[in-house]
């Protein structure tokens, strides 16, 4: 591919160069990242042996610990080497809305935003809030991130789908058990697509965004809503100052968002794109988290569960995305 590029005329056709260009980008640091690893385990085996010999108790208690995080590193990286989706090194859009369970749903919905987020800072991804629609009395109905980074689409896919709360109400003045639910959407960000939008097609509202402001909601009139006629898929914006930028993002989430109807409709599978999204309410959940009358995290579809909920919570979600990610075709063992 190297050398491709460096053949008279490679950049005649630029679209072609810059996706050449990125795939030696990606190869490049794919093959860096396993001489790192390999480097390592060198280095451990090395200082291993040495200690054993020497027998310094000191140098051998050391070791443990950097193991241990080689091993996850690894483990990453293998999942991350089974990857062959289109869409799955690429960034996406994380999108949240309340379901059954009122101002609780709407509450969880907030929690789930921002475990998501504190997730993708864990990652070292960016995570760019596009639209937060305040709930009636606490939380949200609706939310969209726009992550980019490194194989952000491969590695939350597996989150496409129910998530279900169970907790003491902090809104029931009974302090009663509540089951809330919010439904996330996962959705591949793409640069070209097979279609063009008619603008006749497109209704373009603007509105002042509602809400207290503060961390979800910029109180400004450019906030842009697009509606899609044809097919009644509507998109918010409404982070940006300016209202052409909230079109623009508008935009992108509502060609990503045909761009994934439209291959439903080729492949007839929901799977290849997005997953199964199933009913927002009771027995559609892919994930429990209880809070009452114990603490457990539990994904239904890997089995896999911890009781350290307040991790979970606060982004460790490593383990469950990898679990899930282990179960795909072609998935290291």
């Amino acid at each position: 591919m190297q050398e491709s590029m460096a053949a008279p005329g490679f950049w005649d056709d630029r679209k072609h160069a810059a996706a050449i260009s990125q795939q030696v980008e990606r190869k490049k640091s794919t093959v860096q990242r396993y001489r790192r690893l390999r480097d390592e385990l060198d280095d451990i085996d090395v200082l291993h042996q040495m200690a054993l010999e020497a027998d310094d108790e000191a140098e051998l208690s050391t070791l443990p610990p950097r193991l241990a995080k080689l091993e996850r590193a690894l483990r990453e990286y293998r999942i991350e080497l089974t990857f062959s989706g289109e869409y799955d090194s690429g960034d996406c859009y994380l999108s949240i809305n309340a379901g059954a369970g009122g101002t609780d749903s709407q509450d969880w919905a907030e929690m789930l935003l921002r475990m998501f987020g504190r997730f993708c800072e864990r990652k070292g991804w960016n995570a760019t809030l596009l639209e937060a629609s305040p709930g009636d009395t606490a939380g949200i109905r609706s939310a969209t991130l726009e992550v980019k980074g490194s194989y952000a689409y491969g590695n939350l896919k597996g989150e496409q789908g129910v998530h279900r709360l169970v907790r003491l109400s902090p809104f029931d003045s009974a302090h009663r058990r509540h089951t809330s639910f919010a439904a996330v959407s996962i959705i591949p960000v793409v640069e070209e697509t097979t279609f063009k939008i008619d603008p006749k097609d497109l209704r373009i509202d603007t509105y002042r965004a509602s809400g207290a402001g503060g961390q979800h909601v910029n109180v400004t009139d450019s906030a842009v809503r697009i509606t899609h006629l044809p097919t009644g898929i509507a998109v918010s914006c409404q982070n940006e100052r300016s209202q052409l930028q909230n079109k623009d993002s508008a935009m992108r989430v509502l060609t990503a968002r045909l761009n994934e109807l439209l291959h439903q409709q080729q492949a007839q599978q929901l799977e290849e794109i997005q997953g199964v999204l199933r009913d927002n309410e009771w027995g559609s959940q892919i994930r429990s988290y209880v809070l009452h009358p114990y603490q457990m995290v539990k994904d239904h579809r890997t089995g896999h569960e911890t009781g350290n909920i307040d991790a979970v919570l606060d982004g460790d979600l490593a383990a469950f995305v990898e679990a899930i990610l282990e179960q795909l075709p072609n998935s290291p063992s």
